[in-house]
């Protein structure tokens, strides 16, 4: 792995901080400072106009969307996708000295500071701009999202004049102005607007998808003010003349509440100016003590804490200790379950590339983080696919199949990939609903959810899986015919290993639990059976096709990715150079499949998320054949293959693939950050630690741990959160101790040894 960090922000243990303003770094600052509460998602972009500065101002809301038409002439293939846009800038703002606009594109300004509060969930930004005429301002911006109501946010503009007294004018107001980059067009039509004593409100309309916002303002001055109201089209603001005197601060604070739902539009202007007027009672101080005090809660029971072993390795440390707060405060704001008809993007809502869309690897790669600091937030997330499930059933129609499909990509259920060699031939997102209902139900015991919700979805999955296998005729073995597995750099292949293994899994785990609702849920059983038309004879088809499932592998144990591959002609990744990548950019479109290359873990893949079922020689001879011919394309990658190079006690290759898991986006590896962060790669780091050097497995009858550690940690802590349980790990050279901070004893395996955890705690020596 050949990449290298650009690393442009200052390293400190909780914020992410900026000094000096880099014009082309603009947009990677825009996707670092991006702060969402799950509901509102915002881009770091200035408050001011940025005319002239390579920005990209995205205000985002999770699940609002336009569609476009597309012209497809194959069945399969939608002829309809939707994509997110952006929405209302909340944060629109002017100002002027002397009758002159505030752009710092054109004007002369310094101590410019930028800095991410982790603590908090707030963004800062202060400067000093040197107007032409001699004149200093101090310009502070404070900005947050409410974690507890997601419909507020809050700014606040400090300004004091440094060397002279008058006045600056000042605007402020909600806009729909903003227009989709790639698409080049404003998808927003105003349906009503407001201004009054020192407020104003807005309600827009998409053009296609026909979804309304609404949003409202409130702005309170520190000094006697009067605003002036102004409405235009898509926009409402508040302008104020600010009488400012040298030395003495004045204070500009602006309360919004930003509205999406799918009520009427008369019932949404009535029902956001409800939640506007219980905004209006509380002040931004009071909102931001709750702020500060909702991430205290946070970080209690979610940190990751790494200390170095010795002063020579303090600063590489350090950098991997800001890195996973920074993942973990990304996911704990993209998502916390509050809507069930939320997912998370693969760009969370930091940007537009990917167009929101949420992809298979939320239930793989997102679930385990949320399974273990919030697990209600890990129900959302499946509860999203239940309330989809619709969709779902009409996708696999499409596709001449029984049961539902879950898309590869989407905001709404729908399918929005108009790629057909992923659209139609990648199974895995169904294989991921299972896989995540188990691991849902496994970890937490939540028996309900299956029965009222899990059940019906693994039903109409298996009904898919069964009507998209095929029978061998000459060895009579089931399997998958002209599919795309994660690898993605193998199309229409026979027999991926990892789709027959997930659908092989699938099925049982539906034969299984179909067999305990039966016998533990009689009434809701047979409750489920009318509802889906379900019968004995469907059931036991799909253990005939589970039983007789064909996992291509040799006698040493070695798993072949799909027919053939084992023939492929050989590529030497190291030969490829470096100016060659991304090489979906720089090699034909078809030269990629024509190779033993591997664009992300496959095989490796499915050896992670089943891991008790191989063994470690299984493991070993797959990672050593397999790990030689991945090229990482996938963000997703290099954490896998860290995982399991601890596992088979490769500490130099894991702290290899680990080395910049964790500040992925904070230092620009990929070279393409400023597109928006890549959310899932994000909960992969938090796996890198948990899962790799802390050992932990969560797929066997109790949980695991196999801690090892890089040579460069003294002690790494995290905290897991566990069947109404907190457990704390701390890792260091010689010992591990395991803590019980709250909840009843449990059993656990350490190093392959049986033990139970209560007060006491455990203490066992650390392997090398």
């Amino acid at each position: 792995m050949a990449k290298v960090a650009d690393k442009y922000f200052e390293t400190h243990p909780w914020k992410i901080i900026e000094r000096g303003f880099n014009p082309s770094y603009s947009r990677v600052s825009e996707a670092i400072f991006a702060l969402s509460n799950e509901s509102l998602g915002l881009r770091g972009y200035f408050d001011e106009d940025e005319e002239g500065l390579d920005s990209l101002r995205g205000s985002y809301i999770n699940g609002v969307y336009e569609y476009e038409d597309l012209q497809n002439s194959y069945k399969g293939i939608i002829n309809r996708r939707h994509f997110m846009i952006p929405t209302v800038d909340w944060l629109k703002t002017k100002i002027k000295v002397d009758g002159k606009r505030l752009n710092l594109a054109i004007n002369k300004f310094e101590n410019f500071t930028r800095i991410l509060d982790m603590e908090a969930g707030t963004l800062e930004r202060s400067f000093v701009w040197r107007t032409k005429t001699g004149k200093a301002l101090k310009i502070t911006f404070l900005r947050f999202l409410d974690m507890l109501h997601p419909e507020r946010a809050y700014q606040r503009l400090t300004l004091e004049a440094l060397n002279f007294s008058g006045e600056i004018e000042l605007e402020t107001g909600l806009s729909f102005h903003l227009e989709h980059e790639m698409k080049e067009e404003n998808f927003w039509n105003p349906v009503r607007r407001s201004t009054g004593d020192n407020s104003c409100a807005i309600q827009c309309r998409t053009t296609y998808s026909g979804q309304e916002v609404f949003a409202a303002a409130q702005v309170s001055v520190s000094v006697p003010v009067t605003t002036q109201g102004m409405e235009h089209g898509r926009l409402v603001k508040l302008g104020v003349s600010l009488p400012v005197d040298q030395g003495k601060p004045i204070e500009i604070d602006k309360s919004v509440v930003v509205l999406f739902d799918e009520t009427e539009r008369d019932e949404l202007w009535l029902s956001g100016q409800k939640l506007f007027e219980k905004a209006q009672a509380v002040s931004l101080g009071e909102a931001l003590a709750a702020q500060r005090k909702y991430w205290k809660e946070h970080w209690s029971t979610s940190d990751i804490q790494i200390m170095s072993a010795d002063d020579s390795v303090r600063e590489c440390v350090e950098q991997e200790q800001q890195g996973i707060r920074f993942c973990i405060f990304q996911m704990a704001q993209t998502y916390r379950g509050g809507h069930e008809k939320h997912n998370i993007g693969a760009k969370g809502l930091t940007g537009e590339a990917y167009n929101g869309h949420a992809f298979w690897d939320t239930e793989a790669c997102c679930l385990p983080f949320y399974l273990f600091t919030n697990p209600i937030a890990a129900k959302s997330l499946l509860m999203f696919r239940y309330n989809t499930l619709g969709q779902a059933k009409k996708r696999s129609r499409m596709l001449d199949c029984e049961g539902a499909c879950y898309p590869v990509a989407t905001l709404n259920g729908e399918e929005a990939c108009n790629l057909w060699q992923h659209a139609s031939l990648q199974p895995q997102p169904s294989t991921a609903v299972a896989y995540g209902i188990w691991h849902y139900v496994h970890l937490t015991g939540d028996v309900d959810f299956l029965w009222e919700y899990g059940a019906e979805m693994l039903i109409e999955i298996s009904r898919y899986l069964k009507s998209r296998a095929n029978q061998n005729p000459k060895t009579k073995k089931y399997g998958y015919y002209g599919v795309m597995g994660p690898d993605e750099f193998k199309l229409m292949v026979n027999n991926n290993a990892y789709t027959n293994y997930m659908g092989m899994r699938s099925l049982q785990y539906a034969v299984e639990a179909l067999a305990m609702m039966q016998r533990e849920k009689p009434a809701r059983y047979e409750d489920l059976t009318i509802k889906t038309e379900l019968t004995p004879e469907e059931i036991a088809v799909w253990q005939e096709y589970a039983d007789n499932m064909y996992i291509p592998r040799t006698e040493e144990g070695l798993i072949e990715q799909n027919d053939g591959f084992f023939e492929l002609p050989h590529t030497d990744i190291n030969a490829i150079h470096m100016s060659e990548f991304p090489l979906y950019s720089n090699w034909s479109y078809d030269r990629i499949y024509r190779t033993d290359m591997i664009k992300q873990p496959d095989v490796l893949m499915l050896l992670y998320l089943y891991n008790s079922t191989f063994s470690l020689e299984e493991k070993r001879v797959n990672y050593e054949y397999y790990e030689p011919r991945t090229i990482h394309e996938s963000s997703l990658s290099p954490s896998i293959h860290s995982v399991l190079a601890c596992e088979l006690s490769k500490m130099d290759e894991a702290v290899k693939f680990f080395g910049y898991a964790t500040r992925l986006d904070l230092d620009n590896y990929n070279r393409n950050t400023r597109e928006g962060l890549h959310t899932t790669s994000i909960a992969m780091a938090w796996i890198n630690i948990v899962y790799g050097f802390g050992g932990l497995r969560s797929d066997g009858d109790v949980l695991a741990f196999a801690p090892r550690m890089p040579e460069r940690w003294g002690e790494v802590k995290f905290s897991l959160t566990y069947k109404e349980r907190l457990i704390g790990v701390s890792i260091q050279k010689d010992k591990t101790k395991f803590s019980l901070r709250y909840g009843d004893p449990l059993d656990l395996q350490i190093y392959g040894n049986p033990y139970v955890l209560n007060k006491k705690g455990i203490e066992v020596a650390t392997s090398q």
